[in-house]
């Protein structure tokens, strides 16, 4: 599986550390009321989706860069891939 990575191009997957969900980037706040069972639902409680989904993976063998990967979960299908660091900058996580 190929990731097109945005500042390297096409990388393989085995260069990449999988993550978990993207939606990890939209921390709660910590100082809001309740913030305690607002971390626990975000550490604890995940989707588990079918079809397309954002990921986070981590280039440890390359440029140790964090990128969103768009891929679908059914197919296996990579459909993008941004910075993490521009998608949070972006506000879309």
């Amino acid at each position: 599986m190929l990731i097109p990575h945005p500042l390297l191009g096409p990388r393989d997957a085995q260069e990449f550390t999988y993550l978990g969900d993207a939606s990890l980037l939209a921390r709660p706040d910590g100082m809001a009321e309740h913030a305690e069972d607002a971390f626990s639902d975000h550490v604890y409680l995940r989707d588990n989706p079918a079809g397309v989904h954002r990921e986070l993976w981590f280039h440890e063998q390359g440029d140790r860069s964090w990128l969103v990967v768009t891929r679908d979960t059914v197919t296996h299908e990579i459909l993008g891939a941004e910075l993490a660091r521009d998608v949070v900058r972006g506000g879309r996580p």
